[in-house]
């Protein structure tokens, strides 16, 4: 969340911010209204707290010198002001929960580097790489789903009637291809980062750290009865690895990667981009995260962007990088590069990574720190991630990419360490 304290002494230049993002500020206007209230209770509480305390050595004093009289009277005052201080201390309470609630629902400030813009068709596209809309061939513009029918790697039929629309299953050489591109993402970015295998199920205070929620409730699956998520991610339960800590700073940036599964509703998707592998509610990926200084992220941010694009290469893909507009930047980012990588069956540049950089948002929620080499007061770390690499559009890209005149898919070379042998995928 953003800081209350920044908001307190400039408020205007968080609304500002903000309005950047094209949000309604009514909420801010509230928060800030709620802060300067909380503030005001609570300095009365804590002088009748103070009152409390000073009334009560002299409740002592009076008994001691034998005034009982003056003690019981002063005694009388005493729990009116116990009553008083408990109503505050209620009061306190309800303002901060508020506040927080709506602390929670306000996005992150928009970096002053990303690109203003109302939405996706304002974004700004930095460099396209190995795109020649011309050096397709009628056998590349085949949908991967037909391709995948066809060679028997792909049982979307199956897949529907054992968990119902929008779920899928490979089999035979197409598991071994998604099975693959999990190794080759972890072994490509294992010189630096330390692999994490979390867990997929997450509480609530795990969720909201991240910003998931309660912004995205609706788009998560939830255990009523064990009141637990599936991950829509792994960043989530590795943003909080090191919730209510403190790390030093020597030990930043802290890198770190994990495979998991990757369960999302896609409810706001309905029809849309539903074929195949395009938009499904269980997925394996790949993720890279590193906790950072202020003074490293920037340098961060361009390194996860730099492996993230590594592994398309490597692979083959064409593909671009999209600097995200203020109008479509993730609730908890500030700043975020897209990789969109080209599937010529599809014909469509599919998202396969965001690379984000989320400042102290999520860390604040998580209470994630660091403390200075110089001995200084603790502050809050900053987090940023990216798909070091998303199986199911980097698998269609892959399979519609490099199929061949005679049907079969040629498996690209930086994969052969992983495929038993095998060089291609034929029926």
């Amino acid at each position: 969340m953003i800081d209350v304290r920044r908001l307190r002494a400039d408020p205007e230049g968080v609304k500002a911010a903000l309005a950047r993002r094209g949000d309604d500020l009514t909420d801010l206007e509230r928060a800030v209204e709620l802060d300067r209230r909380e503030r005001d209770l609570t300095t009365q509480r804590d002088e009748i707290r103070n009152r409390v305390k000073a009334v009560s050595r002299d409740v002592g004093q009076l008994r001691k010198a034998g005034d009982v009289a003056a003690a019981e009277a002063l005694q009388a005052e005493s729990r009116a002001l116990g009553d008083r201080e408990r109503e505050l201390d209620g009061e306190v309470a309800g303002v901060s929960d508020e506040l927080r609630a709506i602390l929670l629902a306000t996005p992150n400030l928009p970096s002053e580097d990303a690109p203003d813009g109302a939405g996706p068709e304002d974004n700004v596209v930095l460099s396209v790489v190995g795109f020649d809309p011309d050096q397709y061939e009628p056998h590349q513009r085949v949908p991967h789903w037909d391709i995948g029918a066809e060679l028997g790697i792909l049982d979307l039929e199956r897949a529907a009637k054992l968990s119902g629309s929008m779920f899928t299953m490979l089999r035979g050489a197409g598991a071994r291809l998604s099975r693959a591109l999990i190794q080759f993402a972890l072994d490509l970015n294992s010189d630096a980062f330390e692999e994490i295998r979390p867990p997929t199920l997450v509480r609530t205070d795990t969720m909201v750290s991240t910003g998931h929620l309660p912004k995205f409730v609706d788009e998560a699956y939830h255990l009523e009865r064990d009141d637990l998520w599936a991950i829509p991610t792994a960043e989530v339960p590795l943003t909080s690895l090191a919730r209510d800590e403190v790390i030093a700073e020597a030990d930043l940036p802290m890198r770190l990667m994990a495979h998991t599964a990757c369960f999302r509703r896609e409810a706001g998707s309905a029809g849309r981009d539903t074929r195949g592998l395009l938009r499904v509610h269980e997925f394996d990926k790949v993720e890279i995260l590193a906790y950072a200084t202020p003074a490293q992220a920037p340098a961060m941010h361009a390194e996860l962007l730099e492996r993230a694009e590594r592994s398309l290469t490597s692979l083959g893909l064409a593909y671009r990088v999209v600097d995200l507009c203020t109008g479509d930047l993730g609730n908890s980012s500030a700043r975020t590069f897209d990789l969109e990588v080209y599937a010529p069956g599809c014909d469509q540049w599919l998202e396969v990574s965001s690379v984000s950089w989320f400042t102290d948002y999520q860390a604040r929620r998580a209470n994630v720190r660091f403390k200075p080499s110089d001995g200084g007061a603790t502050q809050v770390v900053h987090t940023l991630n990216g798909s070091a690499l998303a199986v199911p559009r980097v698998w269609a890209a892959v399979v519609e990419t490099h199929r061949q005149p005679d049907g079969s898919v040629a498996i690209p070379e930086a994969l052969w360490p992983y495929t038993a042998g095998s060089t291609q995928i034929s029926r």
